[in-house]
């Protein structure tokens, strides 16, 4: 439980309901999906909610939308990131029957790339308070619109008209401004505006806030539900079907995740700075659902950490090196991107604040500012499996694979033969979390990530954990898990 309230990943608890799948959305791909020709519905009176999780933010796409509707994307909930408002506050769009108007935004930043955010929008002219007619919800918490103007009385939106069209991660009319992260659990329910318990409850151990089962909730003539569990068509829908499917744009059952508001998974973090000189600093291009990481240029060797921390625990994930990538490493570090180590490679340093270890291409291994010659070399394309384990007292050992091989002949499962000593054999500092990272020098050079939840190459196997958590190329081994919230609450 330290963990999930020092990262604070709302909504990746449960107890109960536990939603199974995601998708993957990618603008940079051109991944959305839309539904055209929809039955006439209720157009004064609906409401959407779904759960969602970013992984890009300052990369450019000023308007990453949530969802948009009506023929030329005019009704839309999107992000906005640019040099007006450049703190991805959430901005409202309302089609008052082929007019447009600016509703209004909610001054407050949604950046947090560790967690997954429940969102709820009503739309109900009828109402007779203005400011009632739209409302936002995060988490379950109404949120404060900072209106431009307000939704005239008993008007007519674009959201169920017949000719309609309406979008999920993406604008209908503009495929540049669509979303990046995880979207889960859709729900259109038309003719009514309701509150978000009627999609969320609260847990009542830890006060997250948690999904619950909408399979049976009433949606109305034009409502719909998806879940993306069926890979054979992640447009699928599973409630509502009188409209029928999705059409999926550049989607496919590849891009099918198990990150989830019930199990959050680990995924590198798109905010960690990278300072190179002093008063200049860059970050790694993070794509792919945020599970590959990109040197754009060569700024001398870069670390970059997952965002999910431990303190103890077995924790297994994979990593690959994308073509042309070289001087690269692979191990852990500390999860906080402070300190030495910001300006080099994994295990770099020898102080309290660089406290790392890692493999390199070469097969060299690195760790507390030393480093020696340590099994075989490897390359781009080679699947390389870490297995980290760090006991109660702070010490614990780091074992490596290539390609489901595990080097010098060690065994994570049953012993510590062959692995690395974590800081020389001493305890780790109680203070520092940590976290599976990785290390380039290189422009160009690409570090794909498989943390269990969504694999940033291509798989052909799909192996779990002994909890039955991730999807791996390669087993899993004995005692080791994959760095989810579900194993954490467990293990962490």
């Amino acid at each position: 439980m330290e963990a999930l309230q020092r990262l604070h990943n709302r909504g990746s608890i449960s107890t109960g309901y536990d939603v199974t799948h995601s998708l993957k959305f990618e603008t940079d791909n051109t991944e959305y999906l839309m539904a055209e020709g929809r039955p006439q519905g209720n157009q004064q009176t609906w409401t959407y909610s779904c759960w969602l999780k970013r992984t890009e933010v300052d990369n450019g796409v000023v308007a990453q939308h949530i969802f948009s509707a009506g023929s030329d994307g005019k009704l839309a909930v999107y992000f906005r990131d640019d040099a007006s408002y450049p703190d991805d506050r959430i901005f409202i769009y309302i089609d008052e029957g082929n007019s447009l108007k600016w509703i209004g935004q909610v001054n407050q930043s949604f950046r947090d790339t560790s967690a997954w955010y429940h969102f709820v929008f009503t739309c109900d002219s009828t109402d007779s308070t203005a400011a009632d007619r739209t409302k936002l919800y995060i988490n379950g918490v109404q949120q404060t619109i900072t209106f431009n103007s307000t939704l005239n009385a008993n008007v007519s939106t674009r959201v169920g008209d017949s000719g309609g069209k309406f979008a999920i991660g993406g604008k209908v009319s503009d495929t540049s401004y669509g979303f990046n992260g995880y979207i889960s659990e859709c729900v259109l329910v038309d003719g009514s505006a309701l509150t978000p318990t009627s999609f969320g409850e609260y847990d009542d151990d830890s006060g997250i806030w948690k999904p619950k089962d909408v399979s049976s909730l009433s949606l109305g003539t034009a409502g719909f539900y998806m879940n993306f569990d069926d890979s054979s068509n992640v447009g699928a829908v599973q409630t509502g079907t009188s409209q029928g499917n999705f059409d999926k744009y550049n989607l496919t059952s590849a891009d099918q995740a198990t990150d989830t508001p019930t199990n959050n998974f680990c995924t590198f973090n798109p905010l960690q700075t990278v300072r190179v000189n002093t008063g200049d600093s860059h970050k790694w291009t993070i794509r792919n659902g945020a599970t590959s990481a990109i040197q754009a240029a060569d700024y001398g060797y870069m670390t970059h950490a997952g965002n999910m921390g431990f303190k103890k625990g077995k924790w297994y994930a994979e990593f690959k090196a994308g073509t042309g990538t070289v001087q690269a490493f692979v191990g852990m570090n500390q999860l906080d991107n402070t300190g030495a180590w910001e300006e080099s490679y994994i295990g770099a340093y020898s102080n309290a604040t660089a406290i790392g270890m890692c493999k390199s291409q070469d097969g060299y291994f690195y760790r507390n500012g030393g480093g020696g010659a340590l099994g075989v070399s490897w390359a781009a394309g080679d699947i390389l499996g870490i297995a980290i384990r760090i006991n109660d007292d702070g010490t614990g050992f780091m074992g490596m694979s290539k390609n489901g091989t595990w080097e010098n002949s060690q065994d994570p499962s049953s012993g510590t033969s062959g692995m690395l000593g974590l800081y020389y054999g001493n305890a780790l500092p109680a203070n520092l979390f940590h976290s599976f990272a990785v290390s380039t020098r290189r422009n160009n050079g690409a570090m794909l990530a498989n943390f269990g939840g969504f694999p940033g190459f291509t798989i052909s196997s799909a192996n779990s954990d002994a909890k039955g958590y991730g999807s791996f190329e390669y087993a899993v081994p004995t005692g080791y898990y994959a760095l989810c919230t579900k194993n954490l609450e467990e293990f962490g």
